[in-house]
């Protein structure tokens, strides 16, 4: 399976976020980009790619021990960026970034004990991919309309295990359908 780690917004925060997003679908060029669908829209916070099926119960159990750990949060939507020249364009976030983070890290490291390999660690740059460009696109009229945008703030309360079902048909635009396979309570007793 393909699996990720990520923190799911809830559907009253990406209402906010959907009409925004089609205010920059108007932007010159905007078609040239691949926007991500509304039900894709999440934190990643470790991507784990194809694991093998006999890993996912021990993945499983530590991040329910790293959702146990970890206390609820709050978070909003706030202004955005990009990756690689313009190959990414994303919103960001506001709130405890701090904990956040910690997540990352713990559901990173939760892989690594399962057996994972995760290579090279990075420091955490919380995002929300919208749109992507298979090359280099000029996305700076994208990131300054995005400057003023700001989401509702929700607590974080929980953290999913999701599966990445990658488009089979061929169709141009056809977007990844992701399955929250499992989803563990922050703060809980375990």
């Amino acid at each position: 399976m393909r699996l990720f780690a990520a923190v799911l917004p809830p559907e009253d925060v990406t209402a906010g976020l959907a009409a925004e997003v089609a205010a920059l679908r108007g932007l010159p060029g905007a078609d040239r980009l691949r926007w991500t669908g509304r039900p894709g829209w999440h934190f990643t916070l470790a991507f784990y790619g194809e694991v093998d099926d006999g890993l996912v119960p021990g993945l499983s159990a530590r991040l329910e021990r790293a959702a146990h750990r970890t206390a609820s949060f709050e978070l909003a939507l706030r202004g955005g960026g990009q990756f690689g020249h313009g190959r990414a364009l994303w919103a960001g976030a506001e709130g405890d970034l701090a904990t956040l983070r910690l997540l990352a890290d713990r559901a990173e490291a939760a892989a690594r004990k399962a057996g994972i390999p995760m290579g090279e660690h990075r420091r955490y740059t919380p995002h929300l991919t919208l749109a992507r460009s298979r090359a280099a696109f000029e996305v700076r009229p994208y990131v300054d309309a995005l400057a003023a945008f700001a989401g509702p703030t929700w607590t974080v309360t929980d953290l999913a295990l999701v599966r990445s079902n990658l488009p089979a048909s061929g169709v141009p635009g056809e977007q990844p359908r992701y399955e929250a396979v499992a989803r563990w309570p922050l703060g809980a007793s375990g």
